[in-house]
């Protein structure tokens, strides 16, 4: 019998591809989202229902063997305009599963936090991921809710929304012909595609990684003027590169390089065969988009 997994916020970019491997690795991926996966395939159960509805809550996770947290408020510009909104869907939701986890015995639960939830980058939101991290950890300590928490960093590839990063840059390149970025000529990122991020999401449901942090990153760190060149050649674009030099969180948007902060807390882990990345820029401009 399949091992039944829970997935909020599984209708999502990562959580989507995290349903596609589970299934692929034997398990029943349960999918528990506000808007049905356009992604949904055969063996894969869908529930509708809203994170902040408790009851329906409940229904999804009896009968599970693990649980997967990826829904909240995920949109950084939008936490910092109503941070009360970032309170009610990323610390009270999450603590109201945890709960639930007790409840009904979950064997792991899996939470997708930030690379920058030790840094001053991101305003409200890395504010609500770092609480729901110290609750998780709390309901270790108290409780004995095995966990393992996933520090994403920059992630990119098919089924990413508007408000993505990367998918920003090239928007903007391909359709108005133009190079601008919203941080400084400094800036860098390891950026990892999201199949590549999923695999590693379902790997660490080996037991060694139980009670930990995990750097879930690309493998080779990436300028971004350097990209932003490529793309400014592979396109023909004339204009010069626009920097905006933000330096503050106010905006939401992460302007820091991650790898700088200390303590850059948690295992790093090593992702094997990560897709090119510069090669899946080329297919994005090929197919117009990573959608």
């Amino acid at each position: 019998m399949r091992k039944k997994v829970l997935i909020t916020g599984g209708s999502g970019f990562v959580g989507s591809h995290i349903a596609d491997q589970l299934l692929n690795k034997g398990f029943q991926p349960i999918i528990f989202d506000k808007v049905r996966s356009k992604y949904l395939k055969k063996n894969q159960i869908f529930l509708k229902g809203d994170i902040l509805n408790f009851g329906l809550l409940e229904k999804a996770i009896k009968g599970c063997d693990y649980v997967y947290h990826f829904a909240g408020l995920s949109d950084l510009n939008d936490a910092v305009k109503k941070p009360l909104k970032s309170v009610k869907l990323n610390i009270l939701a999450t603590v109201k599963l945890l709960d639930l986890c007790l409840k009904y015995k979950i064997k792991r639960f899996v939470y997708a936090s930030s690379i920058y939830v030790n840094s001053k980058e991101g305003g409200f939101y890395r504010s609500s991921k770092k609480a729901a991290e110290e609750y998780i950890e709390e309901y270790k300590n108290i409780f004995d809710l095995r966990f393992t928490v996933l520090r994403f960093g920059s992630l990119y590839g098919s089924r990413s929304q508007k408000n993505n990063g990367l998918n920003k840059i090239l928007d903007k390149a391909f359709r108005h012909k133009k190079i601008q970025y919203q941080g400084t000529i400094k800036s860098v990122r390891e950026y990892i595609n999201a199949e590549d991020a999923a695999r590693a999401s379902v790997k660490i449901l080996k037991k060694k990684y139980e009670n930990k942090y995990i750097i879930v990153t690309g493998n080779k760190k990436v300028k971004l003027v350097e990209l932003l060149k490529y793309l400014k050649d592979i396109l023909k674009i004339k204009t010069k590169i626009k920097f905006s030099n933000i330096h503050t969180s106010y905006l939401g948007h992460y302007v820091a390089n991650p790898f700088t902060y200390k303590p850059y807390v948690g295992k790093k882990l090593k992702i094997k065969n990560q897709k090119n990345f510069f090669k899946e820029i080329d297919n994005y401009i090929k197919n117009k988009g990573f959608e």
